[in-house]
């Protein structure tokens, strides 16, 4: 299997100087006018804790620009929460029913879980705050792992964009033997959708997956040494290639969050069948005030070329009215024909 990956020059993440990743100028993205667009909501743990007000701007910017940007979904990566707090997951609660009527799913991060955001096991206030029964009136909402019906830690969502039908798979943190599973059966069943994988561990920022086999403690913050992965066996962002995404021609993304460093990194790797998977790690915690507000804008161009649909990748923050034109935030990749 082929793996092509992108490597640019990286900045001390505590500095906000020009850098290769810090090129920012005024202004939102350009609108397209035949376009739909996906949001990312990357790890606003520091947010629900610090910075509600910050977590409040991201989500009402999203629900002001739904139409004239045609946002179809929005996808949170996990890490809702720092330390899974009533006070923070009423915070995020708040911001999330900001969106309104705009489609949203949320990943679970290693923070969301157990005392203190400590991952020793799968507790969670989550479901207190974002209950089950709400969700099944959401729209896109499809279903959950079919062994914890009433727990959204695992879910697929679908809908239609850019001529296309949309299948999201969200794992938990850690994803079990059993969870992959499940996910396997829920794409299987919907070859004819373009699948979108959304967990909040899976690509590290050296633009490798993570790999606990093959590179243990040199990535740090593998899924593989958190006390949750004591309970049951867990995988990481190989495994899940290995196990779930390699084994889908109808896969074209994965996106988590999760890691510091620089908190970015992408990479193209081609499932078993040859269809390119654009892999994806967004996380701006790192940045002042637990992450500026920033947002990642995936654009999906309504026509195509001859490699297939392009999306246009763009990080733009609504507090600082900035877009990063970096080649690590601003950047086109080609979607595969539609299936």
């Amino acid at each position: 299997m082929a793996a092509r990956g992108y490597s640019l020059a990286r900045a001390d993440e505590s500095s906000e100087a020009p850098s290769a990743i810090n090129m920012l100028v005024d202004g939102e993205p350009p609108v397209a006018e035949e376009a739909s667009t996906i949001v990312i909501l990357p790890d606003t743990q520091n947010y629900s804790e610090k910075f509600p007000e910050i977590f409040d701007a991201q989500t009402r910017w999203i629900a002001e620009n739904a139409t004239p940007r045609n946002i179809a979904f929005v996808l949170h990566l996990g890490d809702i929460t720092n330390r899974n707090t009533p006070a923070e997951w009423i915070n995020a609660k708040r911001s999330m029913d900001l969106l309104k009527a705009v489609p949203f799913v949320m990943a679970t991060g290693n923070h969301d879980y157990s005392e203190g955001g400590s991952a020793v096991d799968r507790s969670t206030l989550y479901g207190e705050y974002f209950p089950i029964a709400e969700a099944r009136s959401r729209q896109g909402f499809g279903g959950t792992f079919d062994a914890e019906p009433n727990r959204l830690d695992n879910s697929w969502w679908t809908f239609i964009a850019a001529g296309r039908k949309w299948l999201i798979v969200s794992l938990e943190f850690a994803p079990r033997n059993e969870v992959l599973s499940w996910a396997d059966q829920v794409i299987s069943s919907r070859a004819d959708h373009s699948t979108i994988l959304i967990t909040h561990a899976f690509l590290y920022y050296d633009e490798t997956r993570y790999d606990w086999n093959g590179k243990g403690t040199q990535q740090n913050w593998n899924p593989h040494s958190y006390g949750v992965s004591k309970q049951q066996p867990v995988n990481d962002g190989e495994e899940l290639w290995e196990k779930l995404v390699s084994r889908h021609d109808n896969c074209v993304m994965a996106i988590n969050g999760h890691v510091l460093g620089d908190g970015l990194g992408r990479m193209t790797s081609q499932t078993n069948g040859g269809t390119d998977v654009m892999q994806m790690l967004v996380n701006f915690q790192m940045k002042p005030s637990g992450g500026d507000g920033w947002l990642r804008l995936l654009e999906i161009q309504k026509g195509s070329d001859s490699k297939g649909q392009r999306v246009k990748v763009y990080d733009y923050s609504p507090t600082l009215g900035k877009t990063n034109a970096s080649p690590q935030n601003q950047f086109q990749f080609s979607l595969p024909p539609s299936v």
